[in-house]
């Protein structure tokens, strides 16, 4: 049996490697940030934020005496104030900024179409802990009950190209690029596509060389973004003229998934298997790997507590965000033994990469406070809330996969944007639907749906909210749209909440291109 298969077979020993239940989270959290703090002391930021005063009080004082020095002395980061204060510099090449010596890999992420490329700085010692939780992830499989023989199979991980480009003194590209490029030995009889094909760039060329070879490979796992996914086997499929994906790879079982909620796509998605398969979801940003699901049939994914990542939480409400989702001078944080159930939270990380308080935009909500289980329930700045409806990408998410479920119809992208209208708002919806649709029952559904959802959602369309707007759009025209703005494939996705200039851009871009358009209104 191959070496994989190996591993899994004699049955390891995970409970050390995977549930962490040795110490309780504040105490591996604890652990962890000293561990940082003391690694970073003798940087720049170091020295600037007196990280030599903040180590000496991990010893002083009550147990969370520590929290309080760290909390107080070093601010919140966005992007953009960490770039410009601090990362500048690590993506010049300088030494010991914010990590011990210089960064040779930066992660390119947007994240949306609508986002300036950001430069996520990726140490050794980061890429290291994406490796050690990627294996995590490989042993916990092992609780899925798979058939064992799955476990020779390949690995179709489908990501941005390994081929980075060299940038003065670093290389840079997509975070799946970079880990893919170091992928160990051991794993390459399991890896597909391969190197030789991952190194291409141009995405619909590595699709057309996946799609080639599709026939020639035992595949077992697929691993990616849901849209390229479904977009990738779709191509297969029709290629191949079968039925389904299972006619070329009858093996497969597994989709390891992460970026965005996959509720939206699994309607569509479930079309192109002849048979159900399991579903592991994970959260691997291109500032950390963050948390995995480690068992099937339980809500949530389990947060990484000792490995590399110290991270903490701010009540995503109005006392710390204001109505664009953007961050006050001085937000409350808590550590994780201070969170609760059912609340959502910003997360905030320090890392092994030189991140530090930094604000990664997603919004977390914690389903098992005792096993450190989240899910993730939305973005800072993907909600509308134009009149006080505080719609949430969780909610958008929710209704569309039930509009998907109830008219039997595949939703493969979606975009929401606020507009005035009659002197008061409207929400515009862009639904990507290539399956027979009516415009007016599917725009009926989904407002119905949201004011079950959503209770200040329905109160504010007896006031303010005086219309909803929906309109049809091919699936080709979302992804025409990212490929105008250079971000189709690897980690990209389509904004959820579109802000004004972007929608602007958007009109121009589906005006010119002269998409074929299913609308209730004539706006």
């Amino acid at each position: 049996m191959p070496l994989l298969g190996s591993l899994l077979s004699k049955g390891i020993k995970l409970t050390h490697l995977i549930e962490q239940d040795k110490k309780t989270p504040f105490e591996y959290q604890k652990r962890e940030l000293k561990k940082l703090i003391k690694e970073a002391r003798n940087t720049h930021f170091g020295y600037n934020y007196n990280f030599n005063e903040i180590l000496s009080s991990f010893d002083k004082g009550n147990n969370e005496h520590f929290y309080e020095y760290f909390r107080s002395r070093v601010p919140v980061f966005d992007y953009n104030k960490l770039y410009n204060e601090w990362w500048h510099r690590t993506k010049a090449g300088e030494a010991d900024v914010c990590w011990p010596g210089v960064v040779k890999y930066f992660a390119l992420s947007s994240g949306t179409s609508d986002a300036s490329t950001k430069h996520i700085p990726l140490t050794k010692e980061m890429i290291k802990s994406n490796k050690k939780t990627g294996l995590r992830e490989v042993l916990s499989l092992v609780n899925y009950k798979l058939p064992r023989s799955l476990f020779g199979r390949g690995i179709l991980m489908l990501g941005g190209s390994i081929d980075l480009n060299k940038v003065d003194h670093h290389y840079e590209g997509d975070l799946s690029g970079i880990q893919a490029s170091k992928i160990p030995r051991w794993f390459l009889p399991f890896y597909r596509p391969g190197k030789k094909i991952a190194r291409t760039k141009d995405w619909n060329d590595k699709l057309d060389e996946i799609t080639r070879k599709a026939k020639e490979w035992d595949i077992g796992f697929v691993v990616g973004v849901p849209a390229w996914i479904q977009l990738m086997i779709e191509r297969i499929v029709e290629h191949y003229k079968v039925n389904n994906i299972h006619e070329i790879w009858p093996n497969l079982h597994v989709f390891v998934h992460g970026g965005v909620s996959f509720d939206p796509y699994k309607q569509g998605f479930e079309k192109i298997l002849g048979r159900p398969i399991t579903y592991i979801e994970t959260y691997l940003a291109s500032e950390g790997f963050i948390a995995l699901q480690t068992s099937p049939g339980q809500s949530g994914m389990r947060l990484v507590l000792n490995n590399g990542i110290f991270l903490e939480f701010i009540p995503f409400t109005e006392e710390n965000f204001n109505a664009d989702g953007e961050v006050v001078v001085n937000p409350k944080t808590l550590m994780i033994h201070q969170v609760e159930e059912g609340v959502d939270y910003a997360l905030l990380i320090s890392t092994n990469a030189g991140t530090w308080r930094y604000l990664i935009g997603d919004v977390v909500r914690f389903t098992d406070k005792e096993k450190s289980k989240i899910i993730i329930s939305g973005r800072t700045k993907h909600y509308l809330s134009l009149c006080g409806e505080h719609l949430s990408v969780e909610n958008m998410n929710n209704a569309i996969s039930l509009i998907s479920q109830e008219f039997n119809i595949g939703i493969r992208e979606f975009t929401v944007t606020g507009i005035p209208h009659k002197n008061m708002f409207a929400h515009k919806w862009y639904i990507g639907c290539d399956d027979p649709v009516d415009a007016d029952k599917i725009k009926l559904r989904l407002d119905e749906a949201l004011k079950e959802l959503n209770d200040d959602y329905r109160t504010e369309r007896i006031a303010a909210l005086k219309e909803v707007f929906v309109e049809i759009l091919p699936v080709a025209a979302f992804y025409d749209f990212m490929k105008h703005k250079d971000k189709i494939g690897g980690q990209s996705k389509f904004p959820r909440v579109m802000k004004k200039a972007t929608n602007e851009e958007w009109e121009s871009f589906l005006q010119s291109n002269s998409y074929t358009i299913l609308s209730n209104h004539n706006a």
